[in-house]
């Protein structure tokens, strides 16, 4: 029988493998950045701009010292680099050859690519990179009558083509406009570019899933991940029979999880401090697993049309005392430095508000700040008759 653990210990092991509260760091800022996306394993990038975009968003929360350049620098350093996991993301260099079963299987047609391969265009930017050097997706506009060759539009399909079957790399962004180069000219020196075999492949993606989420489900370490379901659950299978996995029960529900993860459970949770999150952070991207161990039922709205929306276009998950008790609707007005709290809504679970809004009040001003804000407007707090001054500075 598996070890069981109450709700509240599964939630301190996911908290405390996510790393949020954030944890102290005597790295240097850039260095803990590049440490959170190694833990994590992946950081999804977004455009939604809001407020800061998700990929800045949520290595804010992991670390207090970052810095929008952070990523750039990474990049250029060759430590980080972009692909796909479950959706576009930056993902840590070491990491590189866990990327070429999808890219090989693209690149020999056993996976498809959302855009049908154009080999005239292909050929085509192909041999404008090697001529000129790296390339944006503009730089193949052409000047005078469009055509279906030089259009822009079949162009970045066809870098796009490339890009995910491995040909071509992303070095750098200019005005977060991908910059597209030859694979053999991103990655640096020394790195394995070896493709794992099957078992290390799921081996790899279930210790990944672990160390950075506490404990999980099979189906939930091969999220949106084509080709992976039955390998990862026979392969952790055997990681359970060698007692590389184990087991525990939370309320009849059977988790995989790390033997050395438990530790977790006995460290204090940090009570006052409270994280906002992106609606894209590691700990929230997959809704259903917030509902069962949070039971936080939580739907990003800016894709529901205005009128159904129950909680505003960007509302952006309040962890608090080890629980997910908020959701808070922000739009940051850059020409007037104003942080607009379009909705700020309590879930009905949380109890002493004397103490939730000085802790928001506090991480509020630091999310001003790393939104350039100087103001903040509060337009609406519910449910209920809750006053807007308490959460005038």
């Amino acid at each position: 029988m598996p070890e069981s653990i109450t709700p509240l210990q599964a939630r301190k092991l996911v908290l405390g493998s996510q790393r949020l509260p954030p944890v102290k760091s005597t790295a240097s800022a850039t260095d803990a950045t590049l440490q959170a996306i190694e833990h994590l394993g992946y950081i999804q990038i977004d455009t939604i701009s809001v407020v800061q975009r998700a990929h800045h968003h949520t290595l804010w929360s992991r670390n207090p010292g970052y810095q929008l350049d952070h990523l750039d620098e990474l990049v250029e350093q060759k430590k980080v680099f972009e692909y796909w996991s479950h959706a576009a993301a930056y993902l840590p260099m070491r990491d590189y050859r866990y990327t070429l079963p999808r890219k090989n299987a693209i690149a020999s047609g056993k996976q498809k690519h959302w855009y049908e391969p154009n080999k005239k265009m292909i050929k085509l930017v192909r041999d404008r990179i090697a001529a000129e050097g790296p390339l944006m997706a503009k730089d193949f506009e052409h000047k005078g009558k469009k055509t279906s060759d030089w259009g822009s539009k079949p162009a970045k399909q066809a870098l796009e083509c490339l890009f995910m079957q491995g040909e071509l790399m992303i070095p750098c962004r200019r005005s977060f406009h991908k910059v597209y180069d030859f694979t053999e000219n991103v990655v640096p020196a020394g790195i394995d570019q070896r493709e794992p075999s099957q078992e290390e492949y799921a081996r790899f993606l279930i210790r990944r899933y672990l160390e950075a989420n506490g404990l999980g489900l099979a189906n939930e370490m091969n999220y949106l991940l084509k080709n992976t379901k039955k390998l990862i659950v026979s392969t952790l299978q055997d990681m359970l029979l060698n007692k590389e996995v184990i087991t525990v029960d939370v309320e009849g529900v059977s988790y995989f999880t790390l033997a050395e993860s438990l530790a977790l459970i006995s460290k204090p949770l940090s009570r006052n401090k409270l994280n906002i999150l992106s609606p894209f952070d590691n700990l929230l991207i997959q809704r259903k697993r917030m509902q069962a161990l949070f039971g936080f039922d939580y739907q990003i709205e800016c894709y529901v049309p205005e009128p159904k929306r129950q909680y505003g276009y960007f509302s952006l998950p309040i962890l608090w005392n080890g629980k997910l008790v908020a959701r808070m609707d922000c739009k940051a007005d850059r020409k007037q430095s104003c942080l607009h709290i379009q909705h700020l809504a309590l879930e009905p679970s949380l109890e002493n508000l004397d103490d939730f809004f000085p802790a928001l009040q506090r991480d509020l001003k630091s999310f001003m700040v790393f939104n350039n804000c100087t103001q903040l407007k509060v337009h609406r707090i519910g449910p209920g008759r809750i006053s807007k001054k308490r959460l005038l500075f």
